[in-house]
C-alpha cells in the first residue's frame, strides 16, 4: 500500500482510506471491527468518519460510527499509528444535531460542541484531520440538480475567518492537528487558502465525490488541488454502488443501500445507466473486474491524496482493496476517456 502526503502536513496516508459511514446502521459493531482489522492488516492507516454518521442521518444513530471506532481503538490500541479524520456538520436543520438550537452552524460554539462529542466517542485526545462536512453558506450540494446558485437565497453565513479562527484555537489546544474541507467549491477552497495567509490554519485536503460518472472535480478543483497541494480525498468511487451495475434498469437488490434507504437520486439521472453499461463493456473487453476498474481509476489520479472505500461486507472490502493490483495503463485510460467524452458527468 503506497502512502501519499496529506497536503503540506508531512503526514503520510495510505492511498486507500477506510470509509465507515455504514458502521452502526448497515453494519454492526462486530462487522465494523472486522473491517477495521482487515484494513489495517492490508496497510491502510487512514480512517474517515464524521459526527453525523451512520448514514442516512437519524437521531438514533447520530455518533454511532465514531463510537464503534472508539471501542475498536480501546480494544486494539495503536492510535499513534493511525490517521483519523472526522467531520463537523455544516449548516443543517436536523433538530437533534445541536441541543437548543434550530440550526447547526460552523460557528465557534457549535464547532467546539461537535468536536468534544467526537473526541469523547472516539476515545482519543486529538483528531488528525478535522473537516468541515459541508459549507455554512448555501450552495447546491450532493448532486442537487434542481438547485442553482441563482435559486439560492442570499443570507448571512459564518465567515471563513471566524470558522478558521476557532479551528486554529483547537490546533493550539492540541485537539486537532490539521483542517480539511468537504463538499466544497473552487471558490470555497480559494477563500480558505486566502484566509490562511493571515496566520489561520491552512486546509490540507478537500473531500468531494469523484468517480467515473462524476468527474466534475477535474473542472477547476483538480488544478487547485495540485497547484496548492490541497489533495482530494475522493468519496463514492463506486457512485454509491451504482458503478457495480447492481442497480441497472431500476433493479433493487435486497439489502442494498438504495433499496433500503432510497437516497441515491444523485445517481438516477438521465444517461447514468448508459454510461455504466459502457464502462462495464470496456471491463469485459479487457477481462477486468468493473468494480476494480472504477476504484483503480480514482486512485490513479495525480490530484487524489487518498481514495475512500466503503463496504458492507469483508468480501466487498477485499475486492475493493484488490483494485490496487490493476494498473491504469495509457491504453486503458484512452478508452476510459473516450467513454467519458460521450457520457460526460451524468451524475454530478
Amino acid at each position: 500500500m503506497d502512502k501519499r502526503e496529506l497536503g503540506r502536513t508531512g503526514i503520510m496516508v495510505s492511498e486507500l482510506c477506510l470509509g465507515t459511514m455504514t458502521f452502526g446502521q448497515q453494519n454492526t459493531q462486530a462487522e465494523g471491527h472486522a473491517q477495521l482489522d482487515m484494513a489495517v492488516d492490508h496497510g491502510i492507516n487512514f480512517i474517515d468518519t464524521a459526527e453525523l454518521y451512520a448514514i442516512p442521518p437519524r437521531a438514533e444513530t447520530y455518533g454511532a460510527t465514531e463510537s464503534i471506532i472508539g471501542n475498536w481503538l480501546k480494544e486494539r490500541g495503536g492510535r499513534d499509528k493511525l490517521i483519523i479524520a472526522s467531520k463537523v456538520a455544516g449548516r443543517s436543520s436536523f433538530p437533534w444535531l445541536r441541543p437548543e438550537e434550530e440550526q447547526a452552524r460552523l460557528s465557534p460554539r457549535h464547532i467546539r460542541y461537535a468536536l468534544e462529542g467526537s473526541l469523547r466517542r472516539l476515545g482519543t485526545d486529538y483528531i488528525d484531520l478535522y473537516q468541515l462536512h459541508w459549507p455554512d453558506r448555501r450552495v447546491p450540494l450532493f448532486g442537487d440538480g434542481g438547485t442553482t446558485f441563482k435559486d439560492l437565497p442570499s443570507d448571512e453565513s459564518i465567515s471563513v475567518e471566524e470558522t478558521l479562527g476557532v479551528l486554529g484555537d483547537l490546533v493550539c489546544e492540541g485537539k486537532i492537528r490539521h483542517v480539511g474541507l468537504s463538499n466544497e467549491t473552487a471558490w470555497g477552497v480559494a477563500s480558505f487558502l486566502a484566509a490562511s495567509k493571515t496566520g489561520l490554519p491552512r486546509v490540507a485536503s478537500i473531500q468531494n465525490a469523484y468517480n467515473l460518472i462524476n468527474r466534475t472535480f477535474e473542472i477547476g478543483l483538480a488544478e487547485m488541488a495540485m497547484q496548492e497541494r490541497v489533495g482530494l480525498l475522493a468519496y463514492s468511487p463506486l457512485a454509491q454502488g451504482y458503478l457495480t451495475g447492481k442497480y441497472l434498469n431500476g433493479a433493487r437488490p435486497a439489502g442494498a443501500r438504495t433499496t433500503l434507504f432510497n437516497r441515491a437520486q444523485r445517481y438516477e439521472k438521465p444517461g447514468v445507466d448508459e454510461a455504466i453499461i459502457a464502462y462495464h463493456a470496456l471491463a469485459q473487453r479487457e477481462g477486468i473486474n468493473p468494480i476494480q476498474l472504477a476504484v483503480a481509476f480514482v486512485t490513479s489520479r495525480a490530484f487524489v491524496t487518498s481514495n475512500i472505500i466503503g463496504a458492507t461486507s469483508i468480501t466487498q472490502l477485499k475486492a475493493l482493496m484488490g483494485s490496487l493490483d490493476l494498473p491504469i495503463t495509457s491504453e486503458l485510460e484512452t478508452q476510459i476517456n473516450a467513454i467519458h467524452q460521450i457520457h460526460s458527468n451524468p451524475a454530478p
